[in-house]
């Protein structure tokens, strides 16, 4: 495995690897999990070169705290690359992300996408998110993109910003890789106590309830039911929704025909959780 931390040097490079092939890039915060690494294997097989990167964005952390306590764990994430047989590694500094600082950061007209949900509960997130992804993919220029299904808002925000900047890469959304109690693979679970991340199956468990147990009709005694749930096993929830899985238009009531995505928020032990099921 190849690290680059010059984005020029990076693009020359990959220049000389894309004429005999596809790349496909997998972008991380670090902290690396299976889930990530399900990732860099699924691009091995669908490509000739595999680039991944490591970057904790400033740009997309409305609260500094959370910032400052997002796990680093560096050495142990280059060798589970190289022992993924990931191709490229690129660990550029901030000022390579943002050579001009914060100050005057583009924004992205990202609709309903940009108020809801996560874009409600973490005001500027999804603008630094579209703002480090766009910078990453102008320095790989991949021929696909691979994004875990746990972060099912952003996965969608990200297609909306490969629409508005024209971008000829492909976006590869991978189911998500669960523990084996069910809760879905994050770096945020590495703050979490033994009882804390015991009690965080009950996310999944919801999810599963919920799929089971959903009606035609109004949604809002299942949310309610959710939220009680989740209070009642210590978590604090930011919001039990459904919405359209395709535009991700919310939803209170439901047909009996149309696909909705199930998305939960909580906090266990002031980390915040994330996690969705599709309905059908």
């Amino acid at each position: 495995m190849i690290i680059f931390k010059d984005h020029t040097a990076l693009k020359r490079h990959l220049s000389r690897l894309k004429t005999v092939g596809k790349v496909g890039f997998v972008p991380t915060m670090g902290a690396l999990h299976a889930g990530h690494l399900q990732l860099i294997s699924t691009a091995k097989e669908e490509n000739t070169v595999v680039v991944s990167s490591i970057f904790v964005n400033p740009a997309q952390f409305n609260d500094p705290k959370d910032f400052q306590k997002y796990p680093i764990t560096l050495e142990q994430d280059i060798r589970l690359l190289e022992k993924e047989k990931c191709d490229v590694l690129f660990l550029p500094e901030v000022s390579e992300i943002y050579p001009n600082g914060f100050s005057q950061l583009e924004k992205y007209e990202l609709g309903m996408l940009d108020s809801i949900l996560e874009g409600s509960s973490r005001p500027g997130h999804f603008q630094g998110v579209c703002q480090v992804v766009n910078r990453l993919l102008d320095m790989v220029e991949p021929h696909q993109l691979y994004l875990g299904q746990k972060d099912y808002q952003q996965c969608m925000v990200i297609q909306r910003l490969v629409s508005l900047t024209g971008k000829s890469v492909t976006l590869r959304i991978c189911p998500t890789r669960r523990e084996e109690s069910g809760l879905a693979m994050s770096s945020r679970n590495m703050r979490l106590s033994p009882a804390a991340r015991e009690k965080a199956s009950a996310i999944f468990q919801l999810l599963n309830y919920a799929k089971t147990h959903i009606q035609p009709g109004n949604l809002s005694g299942l949310q309610q039911y959710g939220t009680q749930f989740l209070s009642e096993q210590g978590f604090k929830p930011d919001y039990v929704s459904f919405a359209n899985a395709g535009n991700l238009e919310l939803r209170d009531h439901w047909d009996g025909k149309e696909s909705l995505v199930m998305l939960i928020a909580a906090f266990i032990e002031e980390v915040r959780l994330i996690d969705n099921m599709i309905i059908t």
